[in-house]
């Protein structure tokens, strides 16, 4: 089942789901007790929004070996956990904007993870039923400041560069598809989910062994080599299989006009 949030027309935001090419209304708490409405209106009619606000986003650092190797970077024998704000998520079609303070700004295509439950201490084997579903990241990132810095709040938390969407697919296997990214049609990345370093279960124990999650929580599992630049003007699309397509346009942040 896909979930969505939209909005049609001037309306407020509102919870969906998507039958085919048709959006249905949500009502109640999607996370706990709920209940679906007929899906009558053109999934064309509605502009999506990120399909969950989290309270945090949990990435995974080099989760795939060629993108490690890519930068020359260690293999990590651990999770390596960092953070991006909710601050800088967007939906789809929205733009992403290349801040002033940085000359290298790269995409990273990757599979999202929705909790949907609060847990602490989950077992891998139990890792599943802590899960709502599935959606598609982008952790977009001045590189040059997070090589500069050391550390990564800054070259990863700018606005707009946590891109979530087109919406959360709750009947999906994360062991083995493709993730692929392209920038104005060109294909950037591509690689399937089994080759990450530390699978989606490991992934929610690791986590959960550190920080409580919560319903809404969102895990960015990691980029496949292949990373690029992203300028003004360009179209960056993650497509995952099963999932669906990620589109965000790019353009220079006006404000530093």
């Amino acid at each position: 089942m896909r979930f969505i949030r939209f909005q049609q027309g001037t309306s407020e935001v509102q919870t969906g789901w998507v039958f085919e090419d048709r959006v249905g209304l949500v009502e109640g708490d999607p996370f706990g007790h709920f209940r679906r409405l007929e899906a009558h209106a053109a999934l064309s009619s509605v502009r999506l929004l990120p399909p969950v606000q989290p309270g945090k986003i949990i990435c995974i650092g080099r989760n795939y070996a060629e993108h490690a190797r890519e930068h020359h970077a260690e293999i990590p024998e651990l999770p390596l956990l960092f953070m991006k704000p909710p601050s800088a998520v967007i939906g789809p079609e929205e733009t992403i904007l290349l801040p002033p303070q940085s000359q290298q700004v790269e995409h990273e295509g990757e599979l999202a993870v929705v909790i949907g439950k609060q847990g602490r201490r989950i077992s891998p084997e139990n890792a599943l039923d802590y899960i709502f579903g599935y959606t598609i990241g982008n952790d977009v990132t001045a590189r040059d400041l997070q090589r500069k810095d050391g550390q990564w709040t800054r070259g990863k938390g700018f606005d707009t560069f946590c891109p979530l969407g087109p919406w959360i697919e709750t009947i999906f296997d994360p062991s083995d598809v493709m993730v692929t990214c392209r920038v104005n049609d060109e294909m950037r990345q591509m690689a399937s989910t089994r080759d990450m370093l530390f699978n989606v279960r490991q992934l929610v124990a690791f986590i959960s062994s550190v920080m409580t999650l919560f319903p809404g929580d969102v895990i960015l599992t990691g980029t496949p080599a292949g990373v690029g630049p992203l300028t003004d003007g360009d179209e960056v699309a993650v497509t995952i299989d099963g999932i669906g397509t990620l589109r965000n346009p790019v353009a220079s942040d006006p404000a530093s006009s």
